[in-house]
């Protein structure tokens, strides 16, 4: 690919997996056709199983097969506890940081750092994102919730303002909404949030919660609530590169994720399949945010 090619991007995996699971997965990811793989746990910080070397190790094999790598800092920071590892993982002197909250950010700006701005930093406007690139911000994503033409208008205000810093679009997987104090999991499972027993390794796509009327609201992760669908943009993709969008992330699955890959690479070379809407795995789609309507909205199924 070109330069100025729209490149793809495995987002952190949301999810609590086993070692065995994320070692499977990043294996078989070395040879997709991603070019920047972000790794680490961003939801909780009792999921232990995998610690910094862990994803050191990974991170290394995973830039010897030609990718660029980035360790994703927590999203909610709790404790002291969370704070050192924060600073471990800022410090850890080989790869890119994505700063998921003002904890990471104000750690890798005080150390003149490069970084990642994740998109719960909500950066909504030129004057933000000047800030961030004047504090190191090498890339930024923009926030789940805004629509194609709210994001074409800031990165013309950007592009206007002289601010080049690249632009990153969540466009495959379950949107990340918001994070808790508490572990609803673990209050599914009737288990307390610091004797959780792990529960949430049960749920390696999360856990469904429907309404009433059995539709698939939310996905509960922990402390992390995403959607019931996933969003899915491919066919988003020459409209995405056409506005300035940079980088297409995609949220890794427990299954099909090859698939997920393939589907976005054939996009980005204009090799869409028809416009009916096809599922890559079994799981609602939807697209409402990126379109400016109700973020739970599929746009590509026929009215009424």
């Amino acid at each position: 690919m070109s330069s100025d090619s729209l490149q793809l991007a495995l987002g952190p995996v949301l999810f609590y997996w086993t070692r065995e699971r994320y070692a499977d997965f990043y294996r078989e990811a070395a040879d997709w056709p991603v070019e920047i793989v972000t790794l680490g746990e961003s939801v909780c910080s009792r999921r232990r199983d995998m610690k910094l070397d862990d994803w050191l190790g990974i991170g290394r094999e995973l830039a010897q097969s030609g990718k660029q790598v980035v360790l994703a800092s927590q999203t909610l920071i709790e404790s002291e506890a969370d704070l050192r590892d924060l600073r471990k993982l800022c410090d850890n002197g080989e790869f890119m940081v994505e700063a998921n909250d003002q904890s990471a950010l104000q750690r890798l700006a005080a150390a003149g750092l490069p970084f990642v701005a994740g998109a719960a930093l909500n950066l909504y406007n030129p004057a933000s994102i000047g800030v961030m690139a004047r504090a190191g911000m090498q890339r930024w994503q923009a926030p789940v919730e805004m629509s194609r033409d709210d994001l074409a208008r800031l990165l013309a205000d950007c592009t206007a303002e002289g601010l080049d810093a690249p632009c990153e679009v969540f466009a495959y997987g379950h949107l990340p909404l918001a994070w808790s104090s508490r572990c609803f999991t673990a209050r599914r499972h009737q288990k307390p949030k610091d004797r959780c027993m792990f529960v949430c390794q049960k749920y390696p796509e999360g856990l469904a919660l429907r309404s009433q009327e059995s539709k698939e609201v939310f996905t509960l992760n922990g402390i992390q609530t995403l959607s019931g669908a996933c969003q899915d943009l491919r066919h988003e993709i020459k409209d995405m590169t056409a506005m300035g969008v940079s980088v297409a992330r995609l949220s890794p699955r427990a299954e099909g994720m090859a698939e997920v890959v393939a589907a976005f690479d054939a996009a980005r070379r204009g090799e869409l399949p028809a416009a009916d809407p096809l599922s890559l795995v079994e799981a609602e789609v939807c697209d409402g945010y990126w379109h400016g309507r109700p973020g739970m909205d599929n746009t590509r199924l026929p009215a009424g």
